[in-house]
């Protein structure tokens, strides 16, 4: 009998040991260490190459010059949201990592899109759900019968990659899901589903497959408690693209964000709305961020951000309140505390406004998380308003970054973010005055202020 191979695996990112150790050397994570066991030279020599005896491929090397290079063509789905998350649609070959938390809405997304790609052969895989299960949401989600006769959407609910294989070869299918990468595992390796070395080799065993038959693959994946994506951190240099699902279970919208992309730009995003009828593409997202109300409230101010290729309208809240506790609160959602703690730092230091005594709470409404500095403006002017409890006018929006000498400093493509704030039907939008190089004032109908300074604009406002 041949001897069973066991080895220590680190559960955050994948590294593998003889024995046992307190801290991995590689992601200096404690107690992470696990006993799987291994199988290792069957592993190697089976896995989809298996059922693929008629491919030989020989690799060799060669001159750069002598490849001929192609415009790739992508398969486009019925979802322009994914499309441009994507990069321009579904590069053939490629493998795809889709995580997010439960309950959110992975597998609603993909059933849906596999069932819109109508003249495409599609298999859905799932270890998770039965055929009934999957039927019941299909039907759910397919309102005009006649659209989407699922006759080239074909099911499968299993989690053995062998017999996957086998079925896959028999089909050939355009496009395959997963749901989910955690659920399969491979007859070779001699561990239980879900363990580090299961998920790594089933992963390399459809990268290869996707590889050479040019068929794409989605892998849909769990997130642990920390948000982080499940499994070794070797899963996600394996894929193509990797594509965050997330959103707040208790609002209607969620957002499909991009992690990594080979095949295109990584900050574009893509906004849904949760329906009865299945996830619904939002066009024009800036109209649900903001919010329509009858009051004059201060402490509210719209700021024009961009999204990857997106230009964006949101809103931007403050509450600056008189400090009880001794130490002063900064709460924020969606918005970097520590940006919010520098532009106090300036309102302190260059306008005389003491906050050092006041609580500090700052929200993004609709659950975004913003990363552009070109929000600054916005927050320190719903700061100012707040703090003097006036309202701003609701036909006004902001676009600037805020230095630290409290001057106001020019943003990137600035004419789209004045056009997205023109057809929302503002009248008057606020940039940097070093903004003004590239500007063409004549060719917009909404009034464009410039500022260099945060005094300046205080005296303006207020």
């Amino acid at each position: 009998m041949s001897k069973v191979k066991k080895a220590f695996f680190c559960q955050n990112c994948g590294y593998e040991s003889v024995k046992w150790i307190g801290q991995c050397p590689s992601c200096n994570q404690w107690n992470s260490f696990v006993e799987e066991i291994i199988q290792k030279e069957t592993a190697k020599s089976n896995g989809w190459e298996h059922y693929n005896e008629t491919a030989e491929r020989v690799n060799k090397t060669i001159q750069l010059n002598e490849i001929k290079s192609n415009e790739e063509k992508r398969i486009l789905t019925g979802d322009e949201e994914l499309n441009r998350v994507l990069g321009g649609g579904i590069v053939p070959g490629s493998i795809v990592l889709v995580a997010g938390e439960p309950g959110i809405g992975k597998s609603t997304l993909f059933l849906q899109i596999g069932l819109n790609m109508l003249n495409k052969v599609i298999l859905y895989i799932s270890g998770e759900e039965s055929e009934q299960q999957i039927k019941m949401r299909a039907d759910r989600l397919r309102k005009d019968p006649s659209l989407n006769s699922g006759e080239n959407f074909y099911l499968l609910t299993e989690t053995s990659t062998q017999i996957i294989f086998q079925e896959i070869k028999k089909l050939k299918p355009t496009l395959v899901i997963i749901d989910s990468i955690q659920t399969l595992q491979t007859p070779y390796i001699d561990s239980s589903p879900g363990s580090i070395s299961q998920i790594r080799e089933c992963a390399s065993e459809f990268q290869r497959f996707a590889k050479e038959t040019d068929t794409p693959v989605f892998l849909i994946g769990h997130i642990t408690k920390d948000g982080a994506i499940a499994g070794p951190k070797i899963l996600e240099h394996m894929v193509d693209t990797v594509l965050q699902f997330e959103g707040d279970r208790h609002y209607a919208y969620r957002i499909l964000r991009t992690l990594k992309n080979r095949y295109g730009s990584t900050s574009e995003l893509g906004i849904y709305e949760m329906s009865d009828a299945g996830m619904r593409a939002v066009t024009n997202p800036s109209e649900i961020l903001i919010t329509q109300k009858e009051d004059q409230l201060s402490g509210i101010a719209i700021a024009a951000t961009i999204e990857g290729m997106r230009p964006l309208l949101i809103e931007v809240q403050a509450l600056v309140t008189q400090s009880v506790y001794g130490t002063p609160q900064r709460t924020v959602s969606g918005f970097d505390l520590r940006r919010l703690q520098l532009l106090l730092a300036v309102l302190e230091k260059r306008g005389g406004f003491h906050f050092g005594v006041k609580d500090v709470f700052i929200n993004i409404a609709g659950g975004l998380k913003i990363e552009d500095p070109s929000i600054d403006l916005a927050v320190l002017c719903a700061l100012l308003s707040s703090f003097e409890d006036t309202s701003l006018h609701h036909h006004i929006c902001f676009a600037g970054e805020v230095g630290l000498s409290g001057e106001i400093r020019a943003v990137n493509r600035i004419d789209q973010r004045i056009a997205e704030a023109e057809k929302l039907g503002f009248e008057k939008i606020i940039v940097s005055k070093y903004n003004q190089k590239g500007l063409a004032k004549q060719k917009f109908n909404i009034e464009i202020v410039t500022m260099g300074q945060v005094e300046e604009l205080y005296r303006y406002l207020f």
